[in-house]
Order: structure tokens, then C-alpha cells, then sequence
């Protein structure tokens, strides 16, 4: 456990205020400066992947925390109820859809989480996919390695520049991908909930549509149940054989066992992956294909980025307990 020094993080009365970070699966360099900065600000913090037992941890030192800030895992009703004196969830991450909101908000708790500081990463990452899955550049990168190019050339692989790039979710991510791709002089499409005012890509109420109009199609929109299996069977039938699917938003978005025949059966051309359903666990399946580019959700992860996400969770923090607006409220 880190002690807090003094610092902004404090509460006037009460002392030092108390964070839970709970985020096990995602301990790491970015997860220590996070917590550097935590008890630099003056919070005292709680790393429950250190305790020996999480139950009892709850038990004895739940009622001393008022703030949380998890990854991936999340904040489900039950934890919070473990936490009587909880007061705001603060994400480390853009993407919400494993905190329970509702759950938050019928308990008066705040929900942040850390937009637009991560966007051009992802961004860039999207195009790295296209760009390696239409290439084969992972492929050919082992081709020369295992000493192929000695018995021939590698075969001629598809162009990027020029094509049609379909984009689900035109947010801050979105809209970071499209201005990318229109530098590579690609057509760019989208479809969400409703059409955007004031941008000047084509919109295609129908995503089955989108899909048939696209030669790749990206996915960046939220996560959580109202996106849940949005790309179906139909989507990736639509996309095609010569179609490709780039996911850098959530798994949850693609049925990925319909995605895993899809690739299979070649009735759909390729993929590039950065998230999957059941992480870290990827379906041996895509892990044998040669049309498929996977990467392990580090859409954000670069040292620029974690960095200002960080600063941004101890800003949301820090102004939630000095009584100030929050900067990036979610709830």
C-alpha cells in the first residue's frame, strides 16, 4: 500500500482521502506512474491485486475507500455495495462498459474516464492494421526471417490507398480514423445512431449496408450492450471475401465465433484484431491463420498516452474531492 503525502487529493476534514486501483490483469509501468501520481497528489492508495485476500480486504478496509479506479475489469453493483463509502469510479481508460453506471448513479456515485487523450493512438493503430492486414507486412516480415525469400518472392498482396473504408462509431476515435484515412486518399463511410451534422463523410443508416459498400470496415464505437454482437453473420456476409473487419473498440462488438467461420470459409477476406470477446483468451483458430493480425488491446498503450491518462484520472479525482466540476464525467 502506498502512503499519501500531502497534497491536493486531500479531503479538509477527514484526511487523507483513500483509492482503490483494482485492476490486476493490467499491472505494469503505466499502472505505477499511475499510482506515483495518485500519492503524489496526496491520496492514499490500495492495490487490491496485492491482497492476499480480496474478501477479506473488503471486510476490513471497504469502508475507508472513496474512490476506485479500475481497467478493465470494471465496477459491478456488488463491489460497490462492498464499498459503503464510495463516492466516485474514476477510469483508467476511455471505454466504460465494464463499470454498471446505472448502478452508480442509484447509488449517487460519479463515473469519469479519460477521452480524447488516447484517441490518436487507436487511431494510428487502426491504420496499422489496414495497412499490415492488406500488405501481409507481419507475414512478410516472417517470410524474411525464415530465410523464404531465398526460394521466391512474396506473393503480391492489396493496395490500401484509393479503397473504401466503412467506420462504426464516428466519435472521437472515428473522426480520428476517417481524417487518417483521407490522407491515404481513401472514401470514407460511416453509420451510428444518427447522422452527424458538419462532416463531410457519407452516412449509411443501414450497417449491413455500410458493410457492402466498404472494403474494410473499422469498428469504433462504445461497448456494452446496446453495441453487443452488432456485427453479425449478415455484417461480415456483407463485407465480403475481399472485405476486411479491423476491430480496435471492444469484442463484444463482433460475434467473433460467426467472425472465426466467416475467415475460415473465405466469406470474409481478412482481419485485424486488436480486442476479442474472452481477453486475454483468443480463439486458437485466429491464432493459426495467416489473414489475420492480432494484437493484444494496446490500442492506447504508448508512453505519451498512459501518461496523460493518468493525469487524467488524479484531475478527476482531485476536483471531485475539492468540491470543483469534473473534467470528464461520465455520470
Amino acid at each position: 500500500m502506498e502512503q499519501a503525502g500531502s497534497g491536493e487529493g486531500k479531503a479538509e476534514k477527514d484526511g487523507p482521502v483513500h483509492v482503490l486501483t483494482a485492476s490486476p490483469s493490467a499491472v505494469g509501468p503505466a499502472w505505477g506512474r499511475l499510482v506515483e501520481k495518485l500519492a503524489d497528489a496526496g491520496f492514499t492508495v490500495h492495490k487490491l491485486w496485492e491482497q492476499a485476500d480480496a474478501d477479506t480486504f473488503f471486510a476490513n478496509d471497504g469502508d475507508q475507500i472513496k474512490a476506485v479506479v479500475p481497467g478493465h475489469e470494471g465496477v459491478n453493483g456488488e463491489m460497490m455495495d462492498r464499498l459503503p463509502n464510495l463516492e466516485i469510479i474514476a477510469n483508467f481508460g476511455v471505454g466504460y462498459d465494464a463499470i454498471d453506471v446505472n448502478a452508480a448513479k442509484d447509488r449517487g456515485i460519479r463515473v469519469t474516464n479519460t477521452p480524447d487523450v488516447l484517441s490518436d493512438d487507436v487511431a494510428d493503430l487502426a491504420l496499422a492494421l489496414m495497412l499490415d492486414v492488406s500488405r501481409r507486412l507481419t507475414l512478410a516480415d516472417r517470410y524474411v526471417r525464415e530465410g523464404k525469400w531465398e526460394e521466391g518472392n512474396f506473393p503480391i498482396q492489396r493496395k490500401v490507398s484509393g479503397k473504401k473504408v466503412g467506420i462504426l462509431g464516428l466519435g472521437r476515435i472515428g473522426q480520428a480514423i476517417a481524417s487518417r484515412a483521407s490522407a491515404f486518399h481513401m472514401k470514407v463511410a460511416y453509420h451510428g445512431r444518427h447522422e452527424k451534422s458538419g462532416v463531410p463523410y457519407e452516412y449509411h443508416s443501414s450497417l449491413v449496408d455500410l458493410a457492402k459498400a466498404c472494403d474494410f470496415l473499422v469498428i469504433a464505437c462504445p461497448g456494452g450492450a446496446s453495441t453487443r454482437h452488432l456485427v453479425n453473420k449478415e455484417v461480415l456476409e456483407a463485407l465480403g471475401p475481399k472485405g476486411c473487419l479491423v476491430n480496435i473498440a471492444r469484442g463484444s462488438v463482433v460475434v467473433e465465433s460467426e467472425l472465426v467461420k466467416a475467415l475460415a470459409e473465405g466469406r470474409l477476406g481478412s482481419a485485424g484484431l486488436d480486442v476479442f470477446e474472452d481477453e486475454p483468451r483468443v480463439p486458437e483458430e485466429l491464432r493459426k491463420m495467416d489473414n489475420v493480425v492480432l494484437q493484444p488491446h494496446i490500442g492506447s498503450a504508448t508512453f505519451e498516452t498512459r501518461e496523460d491518462m493518468a493525469d487524467l484520472v488524479v484531475r478527476n479525482l482531485t476536483a471531485h474531492f475539492s468540491g470543483k466540476e469534473l473534467p470528464t464525467p461520465v455520470a
